[in-house]
């Protein structure tokens, strides 16, 4: 029975980290530890983009667009919503995490979500290279270890399909 396990390799890939500038001072090292994951897993710098956009709200189609250039074995998605007054922060996490989900699905790439949703600054900043790590580093992990994943099935994928009709006389 073959089993699968992607590493986290950035090897001979393209990257893009797609970052939300709304609450930059924490979405600034959520982008900087997903570079730093990619790079120090192998990944050479000149082949990892970083999309800034204005808020959580734009990151769907931010992704959406980075995906549709057909240029990256997988997206990081960044950002930060932090809960106020009003039930602003249910609608844009939620709507945020399920566009990006969808382009996902829609373009057959792995995309993670390192979108920060914290009751308090504190809790992001801690989320950003503070106490809890740093969920840009652990997202551009994921990413790695899906984009790996991703090319172990489909060579397996192709190899079965090689055997299946490799066996046939042409003539």
């Amino acid at each position: 029975m073959p089993e699968f396990v992607g590493t986290p390799s950035g090897e001979g890939r393209r990257f893009a980290v797609v970052a939300s500038r709304f609450n930059e001072h924490v979405t600034q090292k959520l982008a900087e530890g997903a570079v730093e994951a990619f790079t120090r897993h192998g990944a050479d710098a000149g082949d990892v983009d970083v999309v800034w956009v204005p808020g959580a709200w734009e990151l769907p189609a931010a992704v959406r667009r980075v995906l549709a250039s057909g240029r990256y074995d997988a997206v990081v998605a960044v950002g930060a919503v932090v809960r106020g007054e009003t039930p602003h922060f249910d609608f844009v996490a939620g709507e945020a995490a399920r566009g990006v989900a969808d382009a996902s699905a829609e373009f057959d790439v792995p995309v993670t979500l390192g979108l920060l949703t914290t009751d308090t600054m504190e809790q992001a900043e801690a989320r950003a290279g503070g106490t809890h790590g740093n969920k840009g580093w652990d997202s551009a992990m994921a990413a790695m270890e899906m984009a790996d994943l991703f090319a172990q099935l489909d060579a397996a994928a192709d190899a079965e399909a090689e055997l299946a009709g490799g066996g046939e006389d042409e003539g």
